[in-house]
């Protein structure tokens, strides 16, 4: 084992970060490369006219993902998102979605895909709400509703293929920051 591994390993130990590291089996804190992983999508793909963007930007250490937009349920629209690919194996167990938001008061959703959920308007999804001040949310797995009765009643970790925050549903201003993204044990 290389020097500096142990150090950091025997570092954790001491500071009683070692549960934390070994129960987040998939986290992202956008300070690694974000927009190769992640994209913003919007209902405009299916004809929607809801309108957004997504940046990158860090507040004094904290490097996070920005959401803003306009959800419009018009022409059958109505939703912005951003969401980011899980390679398959990537996640064996999990007990639920963690996130370090803050935003402007809305209720907010995450939603994942599975490698059953083959048409694109298939997810299974839970909600949240967000303040202006940071904080964390944690979203049981149990918590996730799948959106129709064709997927599987329970959603299964090691499905598990993509990850995506999502302004949805009703007409709202949107602006969310996501610093954090994992999923704990």
């Amino acid at each position: 084992m290389k020097k500096s591994t142990l150090f950091v390993t025997f570092m954790l130990v001491l500071t009683g970060m070692a549960e934390v590291v070994a129960d987040t089996p998939w986290v992202d804190r956008f300070d690694n490369d974000p927009q190769r992983h992640w994209r913003y999508v919007s209902d405009q793909v299916m004809g929607g006219v809801s309108e957004g963007t997504m940046v990158f930007a860090l507040d004094g250490d904290d490097h996070f993902a920005r959401m803003t937009g306009r959800v419009s349920t018009e022409n059958n629209g109505g939703f912005i998102q951003f969401r980011r690919a899980i390679a398959k194996g990537a996640l064996d167990s999990a007990d639920g979605v963690y996130l370090r938001v803050r935003g402007n008061s809305q209720r907010y959703f995450v939603h994942m895909r599975t490698s059953g959920t083959v048409l694109p308007w298939q997810y299974y999804q839970a909600s949240f709400d967000v303040t202006e001040q940071w904080r964390t949310i944690k979203l049981p797995l149990t918590d996730f509703q799948r959106s129709g009765s064709w997927l599987r009643a329970n959603l299964k970790p090691a499905s598990i293929r993509s990850i995506g925050v999502v302004a949805f549903g009703r007409d709202h201003q949107a602006q969310i920051d996501v610093a954090e993204i994992g999923f704990y044990r």
